[in-house]
Parts: structure tokens; C-alpha cells; sequence
């Protein structure tokens, strides 16, 4: 009788533990698509504060008509995109590389720097950027702890028996945009 209630000690503990893991991965899994989804948030509001900056620096800079055209086309291609973290990145780093070139023609225009509505609009970018960094870090370390736990024994023969698949980082691929696009006022 006592090595019946082994066995069934041991196949019940078996099953809290299936249970338990896959419960655990359907989390994280959940946690991924909530957390991109908040990166997604933060990228429509940049986009969303982009053609207000470009209107506001096209009044002083109006012969740098390709570069506004540039931006706008690189901004909305960003914005049109709702692929996969790697082709929201490269969609990402083409308009970063354009918002750079932008900041620079800012550069010679004194009158613009202190425009009040220009610095109004580079203060909310800086936040959006600054909220977008955040975003992209907490998103990074969910699908680095659902990759951890797909991957790791026993809890990846679980999540091979259910499908549960690695998620892509939203990763930059140049150091130097990795930080966010900045204006000196001086």
C-alpha cells in the first residue's frame, strides 16, 4: 500500500510541476506580447510628434526640402511597419540615421533653438525616446527569460511539446543610435 502512495505521490508532484511549467511559460509568453506591445506605444507616439518638428524646422530651413522629405518618408515606413522586432529595428535605425541629418540643419538655425514651440516638441521627443529606451529594455528581458526558460531542461521539454517559441530582440544595430537623438541649444 505505501509504494502505491509513493507512485502516486510521485505522479501527482509530476503533474503539479507539468502544470506549474507550462502555466509559467504561457506567462512569459503573454508578458513578451504585453511588453512589445508597450514598445509599440512609445514608437506611435514618436511618430506621432515627428511631422510636428519637421513643419516646425521646415519655417526656417525651407531649402532642405529633401531632407523633410527624407524623414517623412523614413517615419512613415517605421510607422507602416508592424512586423517582427528585427524589421521594426531596421525601419528604426534608417530614422534615427534621418532624425540625425534633421538635428544637424537645426544646428544653423540660432532662431529655431529658441523657438518655444521647437524646444516644446524636442522636450516631448526626449521623454518619448527616454520612455522608449525603457520599453525596449523590459521587453528585451522578457523574451531573454522566456528564452531562458524554453531552453532550459526539464522546462524546454514542456515548452517542445507545446510549441513555445524564442521571441526576437529589438535590438539597434549601431551603438551610436542606441542613444537618443539630442540637440545642443548652446
Amino acid at each position: 500500500m505505501i509504494g502505491l502512495y509513493i507512485i502516486l505521490g510521485i505522479f501527482g508532484f509530476g503533474l503539479i510541476w507539468f502544470i506549474g511549467t507550462y502555466n509559467g511559460l504561457v506567462r512569459m509568453r503573454n508578458t513578451c506580447d504585453e511588453s512589445w506591445s508597450d514598445v509599440d506605444t512609445e514608437l506611435k507616439r514618436r511618430y506621432d510628434l515627428i511631422p510636428n518638428l519637421v513643419e516646425t524646422v521646415k519655417g526656417y530651413a525651407a531649402h532642405e526640402r529633401d531632407l523633410f522629405e527624407r524623414v517623412t518618408r523614413a517615419r512613415n515606413t517605421a510607422a507602416a511597419n508592424h512586423g517582427t522586432p528585427q524589421s521594426q529595428a531596421n525601419d528604426e535605425n534608417a530614422l534615427v540615421r534621418e532624425m540625425k541629418q534633421l538635428f544637424a540643419v537645426v544646428e544653423n538655425y540660432p532662431n529655431l533653438k529658441a523657438n518655444e514651440h521647437f524646444l516644446k516638441l524636442m522636450n516631448e521627443l526626449s521623454t518619448t525616446e527616454d520612455r522608449i529606451a525603457r520599453a525596449r529594455r523590459f521587453y528585451n528581458a522578457n523574451v531573454r527569460d522566456l528564452a531562458n526558460r524554453i531552453e532550459v531542461f526539464p522546462s524546454n521539454m514542456v515548452a517542445g511539446m507545446f510549441g513555445f517559441a524564442k521571441r526576437e530582440f529589438f535590438e539597434i544595430e549601431d551603438h551610436t543610435m542606441r542613444l537618443a537623438p539630442t540637440v545642443n541649444l548652446n
